[in-house]
């Protein structure tokens, strides 16, 4: 039962809106530069799905994507220094909420990442194959039972982290009271940050809000015009200074008044020319600087040194 509890565990940090990984109250002070590693949509079903073109129920292997992700892990565990955390942006497996084969794809995935060296938190964003694209009260509860909270927050070294559901912001046409909800508690944690001065405000969601320019057409891959000038706003007055995504399956992004929009290609499958891989993103004084590798360029080379040089700056 021991086993059992540590490894619900490592799956169940975001609890009560908060990452039971870091002690806030030593978090709130700057302590210098680190790092941590994004990736996203590892996507368990969608490789196989996509090559017979059924995206529905063709997702019936997933063995490419386990391969896949045991790399991803494998390459953030032998990184020195160690990242502060590791964020899956949503997109965990490919199967929707009540399909066939989503519970032996979530168990392979969590199989795979129980291998995370203990010391880097996972940190866990809902995607819309997580929650349904339309999601509802009962989709998000089986989410958060297995992968802890959809939208929480958390500090690290002075810098705020908030997670948020971009499907709220995609379809609450069926839970508009749990959209709602987390808008009230964005409101109140901006004002959170502000109060305590942070260095930086960087965000986690699924859906980009724009994947190159902020005013193109709304489509699958982004959010609605109107929605997404809104939270633009917000977070610009708010001082966000990055945006971080996936769901493309490609590299994009793109900036709206000082808030960089920084979309990652998947982990899984690959709908552009990009290649399976993972973002590092360095957090220093002044600025949030970025790269995404290749899982063989992770796990052969490592970060370079332009990077390392920045975190070597530490105190």
């Amino acid at each position: 039962a021991g086993a059992m509890a540590a490894e619900g565990d490592a799956f169940l940090r975001a609890r009560g809106r908060s990452l039971t990984a870091f002690r806030q109250d030593d978090e709130y002070p700057w302590k210098g530069p680190f790092y941590f590693i994004q990736g996203a949509d590892p996507q368990f079903g969608l490789m196989k799905a996509w090559a017979v073109g059924d995206t529905n129920n063709g997702d019936d292997e997933w063995g490419e994507e386990i391969k896949l992700a045991e790399q991803a892990v494998q390459a953030i565990n032998k990184l020195n220094p160690k990242p502060k955390f590791f964020v899956l942006c949503g997109d965990l497996v490919h199967g929707m909420p009540g399909t066939q084969w989503r519970k032996d794809q979530e168990q392979d995935l969590k199989n795979v990442l129980k291998n995370t060296n203990q010391d880097i938190p996972l940190v866990f964003v809902s995607g819309n194959h997580d929650v349904g694209n339309t999601p509802t009260t009962e989709t998000i509860d089986n989410y958060c039972k297995n992968w802890g909270d959809d939208y929480f927050s958390f500090w690290v070294g002075g810098v705020f982290f908030l997670v948020l559901n971009s499907q709220l912001y995609f379809d609450a046409s069926k839970c508009p009271e749990l959209k709602q909800a987390q808008d009230v508690w964005l409101n109140e944690q901006l004002a959170v940050a502000e109060k305590h001065k942070c260095k930086h405000i960087i965000v986690f969601q699924h859906i980009p809000l724009f994947l190159r320019e902020p005013d193109e057409d709304h489509d699958y891959f982004n959010l609605e015009k109107s929605v997404r000038q809104e939270i633009m706003e917000k977070f610009h007055k708010a001082g966000v200074k990055a945006v971080f995504s996936g769901h493309y399956h490609r590299n994009a992004g793109g900036s709206y008044r000082g808030l960089e929009m920084v979309v990652s290609s998947a982990i899984g499958c690959q709908l552009g020319e990009d290649t399976h891989g993972l973002r590092v993103v360095v957090v220093t004084d002044e600025k949030i600087v970025h790269r995404y590798y290749s899982l063989n360029e992770l796990s052969s080379q490592g970060i370079e040194k332009e990077l390392l040089d920045m975190l070597a700056t530490q105190n």
